[in-house]
């Protein structure tokens, strides 16, 4: 222990590693608080479609959120080794640690994490972001600068231009691809819930059905780099290091699945019971409620109607004087006397 508790002046502090993802953390949040807006509203909602509604609240946002937050999740793949490993340059030192490589549509993160953590009179727990918005070198040179461990810059080199793997240009295009059917996927599923608040519950299936499938387009553009001839390198002792599937890709597939299900059960029971599928979405029931209305019962003057009708109508023409002189008007008593 030092006077300054482990930080030292003049020195950069110490750097913490990655918790959670900012971009991740503002969209769950923003969905929840839709959620829980529009959970408000049951109390409203009487008898059975109450539970109903609250099923399709919450499945609704969750595919929404799940589509946005597909797009900055970064474990679409990841590859995992334990090695003993040359932790800095110009170092004979070895250290044992647990590399990870977790690829996400826009970048990559590059993981190291000491096996115990403190090993040299060091914290080795490094959780490193390399994004490629046009190419990674910029972030690379930095990483050079900074004087990061030596997996964590082996690994960045394979994604820089001039090395001969070219991973850069199997991963960037091909999450850009997977990125713009994703949001184009999510466009088809805010379409999807506006026309389920109308009286085209036909349509609306057929937009989940249109979710699905842009789900599925991104995850055949993603697939794409495992097609491809593999830059297999290794890392200290371990063997070879090669990225697989992860917890997003089979994220993505469990939403696609779930909205074709939808979409095909709203298509199917829009054709075959209709009129149950709109009660249900409480549209287009609006005109047979107002005929159903009730009003108790009436009471018809049958004498009054009957005088009515067999009356016949005259015309009296009278001259101004005598007009004048009618122009009395009776009483109630007068009235009553006449009845």
């Amino acid at each position: 222990m030092t006077f300054y508790d482990d930080i030292y002046p003049f020195y950069p502090l110490p750097r913490t590693s990655f918790i959670f993802s900012t971009h991740l953390l503002t969209i769950i949040l923003v969905f929840l608080v839709l959620t829980v807006s529009f959970l408000l509203i049951l109390p409203g909602i009487r008898g059975k479609s109450r539970l109903f509604w609250m099923f399709r609240i919450i499945i609704s946002f969750f595919i929404g959120v799940v589509i946005v937050a597909l797009n900055f999740t970064s474990d679409w793949a990841e590859a995992r080794t334990t090695t003993n490993a040359t932790y800095k340059s110009f170092s004979s030192e070895e250290v044992n640690a647990e590399v990870g490589l977790h690829v996400g549509l826009y970048g990559i993160n590059i993981t190291l994490r000491g096996n115990p953590v403190n090993q040299l009179n060091e914290t080795i727990n490094y959780n490193e972001m390399f994004e490629w918005r046009d190419t990674i070198d910029e972030e690379y040179e930095d990483a050079l600068e900074r004087g990061l461990p030596n997996p964590i810059l082996y690994i960045a080199e394979k994604f820089t231009l001039n090395n001969p793997c070219g991973l850069i240009y199997q991963y960037r295009y091909s999450g850009r691809y997977a990125s713009a059917t994703l949001w184009t996927a999510f466009c088809c599923w805010m379409v999807a819930n506006v026309l389920f608040s109308m009286p085209v519950i036909l349509y609306a299936g057929y937009m989940m059905v249109a979710t699905a499938a842009f789900i599925f387009f991104s995850m055949a553009s993603f697939s794409t780099i495992m097609n491809l001839p593999t830059c297999l390198f290794t890392i200290g002792t371990s063997g070879a290091f090669q990225t697989e599937y992860s917890s997003s890709f089979w994220l993505a597939l469990a939403t696609g699945v779930l909205c074709l299900v939808i979409g095909i059960l709203v298509v199917l029971l829009d054709c075959l019971i209709p009129e149950k599928i709109r009660e249900a979405f409480s549209v287009g029931v609006d005109n047979d409620e107002d005929e159903d209305v009730y009003f108790g019962e009436g009471y018809l003057n049958s004498n009054f109607l009957a005088s009515v009708t067999t009356t016949p109508l005259t015309t009296l023409v009278l001259p101004m004087d005598e007009i004048q002189k009618d122009s009395h008007q009776p009483s109630l008593q007068e009235l009553s006397i006449a009845m």
